[in-house]
């Protein structure tokens, strides 16, 4: 069987990606190199341990495997980080993605899905984001993104690079099995650092800003299961088949959701209290995005399982209270 080299498909949506392939009778291999990812997350797939900064070793996966498409999710993803530390960020989702889209080129393999990101539009013009809305970060991890959807659809027209770019907007939840889920160290992302807080693994829960021009003041997103993200990566494997080019398409809810309802939610969820210290702004974050994934609906026939936010915090809710790896493991929650 021709297998889906799924890259970082050990991290939390690339295992999500995983399950999926593996559930549609897909042959899979993960490219990893554990920096993030977790072995537990893809235990029973096969693996091929390697970096994308390593041309060698992607050029032995290619070897080793009789690969067909990729699915691209290797990244490093923070915000805040990729302001103090822009190097490493062009380093690693640029170069690290150059690299890669050599080796395919060598092996012949010219079908990608990439992970990309609602950061690449920066500031919204816009109540809801749409493909065409303007592309102009404000944060290097969203122009480490930006640089490589041109880069793709320049490979289009060099090579015969067939593509599409998943704009995401905020993944959250788990797998409802709760074997998989979120497992990031240090923890970055909302709903699980509210979580950590409800279990008493957070001394603090703090929102960044509540001066943004917004209902309560706070940063308005749209969260979208990690479930129908993965979903929309099989379309897309499946769309580029007769679609030949680059194409990019905006994965969300179409609902805003504020820090400040994020935490309402997980009170109800959890029923814990969870008190919420404000902080200052973080450098780069807009105050509101909130996809328009008309196009995905229409053109890969995509369409959220899991919109409700109460629902998607307590998948996520599930697997925080009995993890099965990550940095919280050996902790559990007594109610």
């Amino acid at each position: 069987m021709r297998k889906v080299l799924v890259v970082g498909g050990a991290g939390y949506i690339g295992s999500h990606m995983v399950r999926l392939l593996v559930e549609a009778g897909r042959g899979v291999v993960v490219f990893d190199n554990f920096s993030q990812g977790h072995r537990a997350a893809v235990a029973g797939v096969e693996v091929f341990e390697g970096d994308l900064m390593s041309p060698d070793d992607l050029a032995a996966a290619f070897d080793t495997y009789d690969i067909e498409a990729v699915i691209h999710f290797a990244a490093l993803i923070s915000v805040g980080d990729s302001v103090t530390d822009p190097a490493s960020y062009y380093r690693n989702n640029v170069t690290g993605t150059l690299n890669l889209l050599d080796a395919m080129r060598a092996a012949g393999v010219n079908k990608l899905v990439f992970s990309s990101t609602a950061a690449v539009f920066g500031n919204p013009l816009t109540e809801k984001l749409a493909e065409d809305h303007p592309l102009a970060p404000i944060n290097p991890y969203g122009w480490s993104k930006r640089m490589v959807e041109q880069v793709l659809a320049d490979m289009a027209h060099a090579w015969g690079l067939n593509s599409v770019a998943l704009r995401y907007f905020n993944a959250s939840g788990a797998h409802p099995s709760g074997e998989i889920g979120e497992a990031h160290d240090p923890e970055t992302h909302l709903v699980p650092v509210v979580l950590l807080a409800a279990m008493g693994l957070r001394t603090a829960l703090k929102l960044f800003g509540d001066d943004y021009d917004t209902p309560d003041g706070t940063c308005i997103r749209d969260y979208i299961h990690v479930c129908d993200l993965a979903s929309a990566h099989l379309k897309a494997l499946d769309y580029i088949d007769t679609a030949p080019g680059a194409h990019a398409f905006n994965l969300g809810n179409g609902a805003g959701f504020s820090n400040q309802e994020v935490v309402e939610a997980a009170r109800r969820v959890t029923g814990k209290e969870l008190p919420v210290e404000i902080a200052p702004r973080r450098a780069g974050d807009p105050a509101r995005l909130v996809a328009d994934s008309t196009r995905a609906r229409e053109v890969l026939g995509w369409t959220p399982e899991h919109p409700d936010l109460d629902s998607i915090i307590q998948s996520a809710w599930d697997w925080h209270q009995n993890p099965s790896y990550g940095p919280f493991a050996h902790k559990r929650l007594t109610i």
